[in-house]
C-alpha cells in the first residue's frame, strides 16, 4: 500500500475528478496507479481519501465529531505514510507516534 498525504488543504467541494486532477497536476502523481491519497479540509476535522481500485476511483470522506486529525504543518509537497500510519490517521489517532519496527528474518527461513 502506498499512502500519501497532500501537504496543503484542498477545497472540499472537489469530487473524484477534481481530486484526481490535484493528484496529477499539483502533486505530480498518477491517480490511477493504486496509491491512496489523503486530503485534509482547512479546519482539519475532515479528510477525503482517494484511491483507484482497478475499476474506478473511490472517494471516502470522514469528519471527526471532536478534535482534529493530526497533520504536519502545511507546506508544499507530499508526505508518505505506512499502512499503520494511514490507519492511525483514519482513526483520528496521532499517526506520528506510529513507528514501523524492522523485524529480523527468522533463522529457520535461512
Amino acid at each position: 500500500m502506498h499512502a500519501c498525504t497532500a501537504g496543503q488543504w484542498v477545497d472540499f467541494r472537489k469530487g473524484h475528478d477534481g481530486l484526481a486532477a490535484v493528484v496529477q497536476n499539483e502533486l505530480g502523481l498518477e491517480p490511477h496507479s493504486g496509491i491512496i491519497v489523503v486530503f485534509r479540509a482547512k479546519r482539519g476535522d475532515r479528510i477525503k481519501v482517494l484511491l483507484w481500485d482497478g475499476s474506478g476511483l473511490v472517494m471516502a470522506y470522514k469528519r471527526l465529531e471532536q478534535g482534529t486529525f493530526a497533520w504536519p504543518g502545511i507546506s508544499d509537497g507530499v508526505m508518505r505514510l505506512s499502512k499503520a500510519q494511514f490507519e492511525a490517521l483514519f482513526e483520528g489517532l496521532d499517526w506520528r507516534r506510529v513507528l514501523a519496527r524492522r523485524v529480523r528474518r527468522p533463522s529457520a527461513a535461512e
